[in-house]
């Protein structure tokens, strides 16, 4: 194998070198915006494949009302996946659905992954999605009503589940907003805004919507879940969140330093020198009190630790 055959001495302009290598991966990492894009197209597909397919007994498997969630999955904990699995399914009588959240993802996903980095990018993204989900579960539940399925406007009853990524990709909006305030965009390639007035104008509507929705008005959208996507954003954004500890990576240096603090803890239980220090040191400090105020002035427990320190010192002395 010569010089330039192998992995670091590959050139990267060369059109001769066609095959990856694991080099190559390493400089040019996969993107997780457009893994993300590729799952939720891909869970599309598959859910137009079950869509009005029956199960043999004259009954069909609806697989956005098994995987969406409704408010009486707060209730049931162990339904609380769904909290989750709802962000990757979509309004399968409307395409728009899909497709306007994907391009969505993909404008503002691929700058926050820039700035956040592949793996943070992914847990702050899932994280969006769970809190758009619970509180959007539980605001349906304050309602007294379900909220209304597709986010986009699809031909489902009134109790049908919440389902779509528009929680999460509000929520990288309002970040992108947060990191490049004064970006220009052009809204549907026509009107020149900065970024956080785009963000400020989405989370206007969402919060006219949700007061629409909560004082009984009919809506298609789940509002209150992309207001709890922009105000997860905004408290990771100013609270300096980091959501590093989910990784699997880090669990053995998280039991590394419960251990660590176990061991000072045990050591600081067990270090008599320093306990008798701090006795002499409120002894002392009694002492000056009944010169300065009078025996009356103690309570009863500073009596009993004076006394205790006392009837210690006498049995030093006879040792």
């Amino acid at each position: 194998m010569g010089l330039y055959d192998r992995d670091y001495g590959r050139d990267d302009h060369n059109p001769y070198q066609t095959s990856q290598t694991p080099w190559d991966r390493v400089q040019k990492p996969r993107s997780m915006t457009v893994t993300l894009i590729v799952i939720n197209v891909v869970v599309f597909l598959v859910s137009m494949l079950f869509a009005g397919n029956g199960s043999g007994n004259g009954q069909s498997f609806d697989i956005l009302r098994f995987f969406g969630f409704v408010p009486k999955t707060l209730l049931e904990p162990w339904m609380w996946w769904q909290f989750l699995t709802y962000g990757f399914f979509h309004d399968l009588g409307s395409i728009w659905h899909i497709v306007f959240n994907m391009i969505m993802l993909f404008v503002f996903g691929r700058m926050v992954e820039n700035r956040m980095g592949g793996s943070e990018f992914l847990r702050f993204y899932l994280m969006s999605i769970i809190a758009g989900g619970f509180i959007g579960a539980i605001t349906g539940l304050v309602m007294n009503s379900p909220p209304a399925a597709a986010e986009a406007g699809g031909q489902i009853a009134m109790a049908a589940p919440t389902i779509g990524a528009s929680g999460g990709v509000i929520a990288l909006i309002v970040m992108f907003a947060c990191y490049f305030p004064q970006q220009e965009l052009f809204l549907w390639g026509i009107v020149k805004m900065k970024a956080w007035v785009l963000a400020a104008l989405c989370v206007g509507m969402d919060l006219l919507g949700s007061i629409y929705s909560l004082a009984g008005g009919e809506t298609t959208t789940a509002f209150t879940v992309h207001l709890a996507g922009a105000g997860f954003a905004l408290a990771y954004h100013y609270g300096h969140w980091n959501f590093g500890w989910l990784s699997l990576s880090s669990a053995p240096e998280i039991r590394g330093k419960m251990r660590q603090r176990s061991r000072r803890m045990k050591l600081k239980l067990h270090d008599p020198d320093k306990k008798l220090q701090k006795e002499a040191d409120d002894a002392d400090r009694l002492l000056a009190k009944i010169h300065e105020h009078g025996e009356g002035s103690l309570t009863s427990s500073e009596r009993k630790l004076l006394e205790r320190y006392s009837r210690r010192q006498r049995e030093k002395r006879n040792q």
